[in-house]
C-alpha cells in the first residue's frame, strides 16, 4: 500500500513536460553599467501574475529556463532605480529568447513605493540554508511548531521528542533570529506552545558563518515569526478548529500601522488543545521483564503575543523595542500498567499500576531594545539588548499500586513531586558591516548571561498527609556566562569565484552547583555539594568558496567547526524518579562535544540543488539506559567517543501552469563508537534517510489544492536506539473568498494514521529496550483567516523587526527566492 500510495504521488509529480524555452538577457543602469542584484520578474500578459522570479549576477545576466508556451513581458526593479517594463514577447517552441537590455534609471527623488507579488513555494533550497514556507501552506495549519519540524527536510524527532538534523544531535532552536535555552523536554513542550499560525517560516542552516553563535553541532534551526510588512492600517483575524481524537481550537488577532517613520505592531493568539499518545515499553534486565503500556494525555491552554514599535530618527537610524512570549498552562494523565515477569520461565511475579498526573504552567517573555544604522555608504550597525525569562511550574503526582499475578491489591507508594524552575537571560550583541578592498567586512560581539535556578522537592504521600523526603529532594543553580567576537569577509574575485573567511572566538565560563542530603558508606545522611566550575576559550572559524562565472551552474565548497555545551538540566547529578523502577540523572562530568564539518554544493540552473556534507564529532552526546540495583534503571547523558556523519540533501523544484512540485530527498549515513567498560560498548551505523514531496494544485476561481508525503527510513536516536520507518500522506483544499480578503483552508494530516515510532536499543549494560507508540498525527483542520486594511509593500532600509522589508536583498547565491522557481 505504501509503495503504491508514493507511487501514485511520484505520477502525479512527473506530469509531462510541454515545450519550454529559454529566455534571457541584460540588466543596465542609465550609464551602461550593468546591475547586479536586479529583481526580474517574468509575468503572463494574461493576468500579469508572476511566472517566475531571478537575480542578476555579477555581470548583469539574468536567464529564466522551460518556459511554457505563452505571452510575457519582464519586470525589473533594484534599489534608487525607476522600475521598467519591457515589451510583450511570445514563447511558442524550444530555444533561446534574447530579451533587449532592460536599462533602469536611478531616483532623482525619494524612493516612493516597489510592490511585488510573488507567490513562495513551500521550500527554498540554497547555499547555505533551506528555508521551509509555512506561512501559507495549507496542510500546515493547526500544528505548532513540534509538529511542523517533524516535516522539515533532514529533521529527526525521536520518541522521547529530541530534535535530530541530518543524523545529527546538537540542534540550536532560535525564534526570530535568537536562541532559545531550552533543551530536551523542556524545548519541546516549549515548541508545543507555538502555534503554526504565528510561524512565517523555519530555516535550517546547516553551516552557519561566524556572525551566528558557534552552539549548534547539528546546525541552526531559526523559526521565523509573522511580521506584517503592508504600509497604512492593516490587520488580519483568524479561527481554527482541529479534530483528532479529541478537538482543538485556535484563535488570533494582528494589527498594524506604518508609515515612512513609524511602525506601531502587535498580535495575539490563543490555543487550547487535547491529545493523546499511546505509549508502550518492554524492558528486559538481568533475569527480570518490564512491560509497560500506557496513554499519555496532554492538555494545554497557550496564550501568545507580540507588540512593538519601531521609530525612524532620520534618513539613516532607526530604533525600536519588542515585547513578546506566551503563557501556557498545561496539564498530562498518564495512566499505565507494567507486568513484572521472571524472563527464564516467563512467570508474572507482580503487577504495578500508575496514574501519573502533572499540572503546571510555563510562562516566558522576551523584551528587545534595538538601535539600527545604515548609511548610504552601505555601513550598517546593529546593536540589540535583550532579556528573557522563562517560569516553569510542574507540580506531579505519581501513585504506584502493586497487585499479585491474580491481580490482589499488594501496596502501594505515592510520591508528590513539585519541581519549579527560573531562567533569566541576559544578551548584548553588536553587528557592523561595510565594504572593504572591494569586499564586505564584518565585525562584532556579543555577551551573554543565562542563570538558571531549578528546586526539585519531592514528597512522600501517606493519608495523614505529606512529608518532605529530603534525602530525594534537591536544588541546583546553574550560571553560564559566554563573551564572543568574530570577524566575517567576503569578496568577489575576478573568474567567478567569491569567497567567504570567518573566525569566532568564544569564552565559555560556567558555574553548577547541587545541593541536598545523601548517604555515606556507613548508611548515615550528609548534606552535600556537588558544586563545579568550568571556564575555557574556543575558535571556530569558517569558510566557503563559490564558483559562480556560470549563473546556471554554481559550486559551493564550505566548513565550518562548532559547539555543542551540555545542558543544565544534563549536568543536575540528582537522580530524578520517572517511575518505581525507571531514574534520570545529571552528569557533572559532561564535556561540550565538538563537530568539524564540510560540505559541497551544486546549484544547477536555480532549480537543482545538491549538497554533501561530512561532519565528524567528539566527545558527542549520547543517552545510553544503564543498570541500577539489579532491576532497576537509570538514563544519564555521556561523551562517547566519535560519530561520523556522511549526509546528501538533493531538492528540485517545478513549476508549469497549474501545476507546481517540490521533491526534496536527505539521506545520511551515520556512526557511533563508544567503550564505556565491560558490557557497555557502543558500534552502531545505519543508513537513513527522509523523502519529502508538495505537490500543488491551482484550480481557478480562487482554489488551490496540495498533496504532500512524507517518508522516514530507519535511523538512530541518541546514540542506541535503532528507530523503525515513519510515512505519512497529508490533503488539503484551499479557498480564497470576500474579494481575496478572506481564505478558508480544510486538510487532513496522516490520512493513513502511518506516523507511528518503534526504537530498539542493543544489549548495554545487561539489558535491551524495545519501544513503541504514535500520537494524534491524522487531524481534521480547518482554519478561516480574514484581512483588512493596507496591504501595500514598500522597499525600505528600515530595522529588521520592524520597518525593514526583509526581502529588499536577494542574494544569486541559490537562485533567488525559491531558486527562481514560483
Amino acid at each position: 500500500m505504501r509503495k503504491l500510495l508514493f507511487t501514485l504521488i511520484a505520477v502525479i509529480s512527473g506530469l509531462a513536460f510541454a515545450q519550454a524555452q529559454q529566455v534571457k538577457g541584460v540588466v543596465k543602469d542609465d550609464q551602461g553599467k550593468s546591475l547586479a542584484g536586479a529583481t526580474i520578474l517574468l509575468k503572463k500578459i494574461k493576468d500579469s501574475s508572476v511566472a517566475k522570479l531571478t537575480v542578476t549576477n555579477a555581470t548583469g545576466q539574468y536567464s529564466f529556463e522551460s518556459i511554457p508556451e505563452g505571452s510575457y513581458f519582464l519586470n525589473a526593479t533594484f534599489v534608487g532605480h525607476t522600475s521598467q517594463n519591457s515589451s510583450r514577447f511570445e514563447v511558442n517552441g524550444s530555444g533561446e529568447i534574447n530579451a533587449p537590455d532592460i536599462v533602469l534609471n536611478k531616483v532623482t527623488g525619494n524612493l516612493k513605493e516597489a510592490v511585488v507579488t510573488a507567490r513562495k513555494p513551500i521550500l527554498e533550497v540554497r547555499a547555505d540554508k533551506t528555508i521551509m514556507n509555512v506561512e501559507n501552506s495549507i496542510n500546515a495549519v493547526g500544528q505548532d511548531a513540534l509538529e511542523l519540524l517533524r516535516k522539515a527536510p533532514g529533521v529527526m524527532i525521536d520518541k522521547d521528542e529530541n530534535l535530530n538534523l541530518s543524523g545529527k544531535n546538537g540542534v540550536q532552536v532560535y525564534v526570530d533570529g535568537r536562541p532559545t535555552p531550552l533543551s530536551g523536554k523542556d524545548l519541546s513542550d516549549y515548541l508545543k506552545t507555538i502555534q503554526s499560525s504565528t510561524v512565517e517560516s523555519i530555516e535550517i542552516i546547516t553551516n552557519p558563518s561566524a556572525k551566528y553563535e558557534a552552539a549548534g553541532n547539528a546546525g541552526i534551526i531559526n523559526i521565523r515569526l509573522k511580521k506584517n510588512k503592508a504600509y497604512g492600517t492593516n490587520g488580519s483575524v483568524t479561527a481554527g478548529f482541529n479534530q483528532g481524537v479529541y478537538p482543538k481550537y485556535n484563535s488570533g488577532i494582528s494589527l498594524n500601522h506604518r508609515n515612512k517613520n513609524i511602525n506601531i505592531f502587535g498580535n495575539y493568539n490563543y490555543n487550547r488543545n487535547k491529545n493523546e499518545s499511546p505509549f508502550n515499553l518492554i524492558r528486559s534486565q538481568v533475569d527480570t521483564t518490564f512491560e509497560n503500556h500506557g496513554k499519555m494525555v496532554n492538555r494545554g491552554n497557550t496564550h501568545t503575543f507580540k507588540t512593538g514599535l519601531d521609530y525612524s530618527l532620520g534618513r539613516t537610524s532607526t530604533i525600536g523595542v519588542m515585547v513578546n512570549g506566551n503563557f501556557s498552562s498545561y496539564g498530562l494523565t498518564n495512566p499505565g500498567h507494567t507486568q513484572i515477569t521472571k524472563t527464564p520461565t516467563k512467570e508474572l511475579v507482580k503487577n504495578l499500576n500508575v496514574l501519573n498526573t502533572t499540572d503546571g504552567q510555563r510562562d516566558n517573555a522576551n523584551f528587545n531594545l534595538n538601535y539600527r544604522y545604515a548609511d548610504s555608504a552601505q555601513r550598517e550597525l546593529n546593536v540589540d539588548a535583550d532579556y528573557g525569562l522563562y517560569r516553569i511550574t510542574s507540580d506531579q503526582l505519581q501513585p504506584n499500586y502493586y497487585s499479585d499475578p491474580a491481580g490482589v491489591p499488594t501496596y502501594s507508594t505515592i510520591y508528590n513531586m513539585i519541581a519549579p524552575s527560573d531562567i533569566d537571560i541576559y544578551t548584548l550583541k553588536i553587528d557592523y558591516e561595510q565594504n572593504l578592498l572591494k569586499g564586505r567586512l564584518g565585525l562584532g560581539g556579543k555577551g551573554s548571561i543565562v542563570d538558571s535556578k531549578n528546586d526539585f522537592q519531592r514528597y512522600d504521600v501517606f493519608n495523614s498527609g505529606k512529608q518532605l523526603d529530603t534525602a530525594r529532594s534537591n536544588n541546583f543553580r546553574y550560571k553560564e556566562n559566554v563573551n564572543a567576537l568574530y570577524a566575517n569577509y567576503n569578496k568577489q574575485l575576478k573568474g567567478g569565484f567569491l569567497f567567504q573567511l570567518g573566525v569566532r572566538m568564544e569564552n565559555t565560563h560556567a558555574e553548577g552547583r547541587s545541593k541536598g542530603r545523601k548517604q555515606d558508606p556507613f548508611g548515615n545522611w550528609e548534606n552535600y555539594d556537588s558544586s563545579f566550575t568550568r571556564n575555557y576559550i574556543d575558535f571556530f572559524p569558517s569558510a566557503s568558496v563559490t564558483f559562480n562565472k556560470n549563473p546556471m551552474s554554481q559550486w559551493t565548497v564550505s566548513y565550518s567547526r562548532r559547539i555543542d555545551r551540555p545542558a543544565y538540566q544534563d549536568l543536575n547529578p540528582f537522580e530524578f524518579k520517572i517511575d518505581e523502577y525507571s531514574y534520570q540523572k545529571g552528569n557533572t562530568e559532561l564535556r561540550p562535544q565538538y563537530t568539524n564539518s564540510i560540505g559541497l554544493t551544486y546549484i544547477y540552473k536555480y532549480t537543482l540543488t545538491t549538497t554533501l556534507n561530512y561532519s565528524h564529532i567528539s566527545d558527542v552526546f549520547g543517552s545510553p539506559i544503564d543498570t541500577i540495583e539489579k532491576s532497576k534503571s537509570f538514563m544519564m547523558k555521556k561523551n562517547l567517543a566519535t560519530q561520523d556523519v556522511v549526509s546528501l540533501n538533493i531538492s528540485y523544484p517545478f513549476n508549469y501552469k497549474w501545476y507546481t512540485v517540490f521533491a526534496n530527498l536527505n539521506g545520511n549515513y551515520s556512526k557511533y563508537k563508544a567503550n564505556l567498560g565491560p558490557g557497555k560498548k557502543i558500534d552502531l551505523d545505519a543508513w537513513a534517510f527522509t523523502g519529502f514531496v508538495q505537490n500543488s494544485f491551482r484550480f481557478g476561481k480562487g482554489w488551490t489544492g496540495e498533496l504532500t508525503g512524507l517518508y522516514i527510513s530507519p535511523s538512530i536516536w541518541q546514540g542506541v536506539f535503532k528507530s523503525s520507518e515513519m510515512w505519512s500522506i497529508d490533503g488539503g483544499l484551499l479557498k480564497t473568498i470576500m474579494k481575496g480578503k478572506g481564505t478558508v483552508k480544510a486538510s487532513v494530516s496522516d490520512i493513513f494514521k502511518t506516523m507511528r515510532w518503534r526504537g530498539k536499543s542493543p544489549d548495554y549494560a545487561g539489558q535491551t529496550t524495545l519501544a513503541w507508540g504514535s500520537w494524534e498525527s491524522r487531524q481534521l483542520k480547518l482554519n478561516f483567516t480574514y484581512r483588512f486594511g493596507s496591504n501595500t509593500v514598500k522597499a525600505a532600509r528600515q530595522r529588521k523587526a520592524g520597518l525593514e522589508d526583509e526581502n529588499k536583498r536577494v542574494t544569486t547565491q541559490g537562485g533567488g527566492i525559491g531558486g527562481g522557481q514560483q
